[in-house]
């Protein structure tokens, strides 16, 4: 296997930086679901399965689907946040797949939060 030089290591940060900016292009949504190991084992692979199968049948290409690690808060797993381009993001706490289905149908497509599921509203600053 080559080495991977600079230029090449500068060439995937900038396609994964286009890829997963809301404001370059038309990505609208951004959709994360936590997939740490507590995630995991609590059904993330499920929801994120069900989301992707969603999006497909809607046939959206505005919306960007990636994971992250933990969050810290294994007891509230699966944890998804959504982030419309210029609202606050919405974390989502005990997802699974008929409540990611309402998500996508609800929030992302029709920019309703679905409440009763909400953990936090916002980011997280440290100053």
């Amino acid at each position: 296997m080559a080495k991977l030089t600079i230029d090449d290591l500068k060439k995937i940060k900038e396609k994964v930086h286009k890829e997963m900016s809301l404001r370059d292009g038309d990505r609208r949504v951004k959709v994360t679901v936590h997939m740490g190991t507590c995630g995991i084992a609590s059904g993330a692979k499920e929801v994120m399965d069900t989301l992707l199968e969603e999006i497909e049948a809607a046939k959206v290409h505005d919306v960007v689907v990636t994971t992250s690690g933990c969050m810290g808060l294994c007891s509230r797993e699966p944890l998804v946040t959504v982030e419309v381009l210029n609202q606050e993001p919405i974390k989502y706490e005990y997802v699974n797949p008929n409540k990611i289905r309402q998500i996508f149908k609800r929030h992302v497509l029709s920019g309703e939060v679905q409440t009763p599921f909400v953990l936090a509203k916002g980011t997280e600053i440290i100053k």
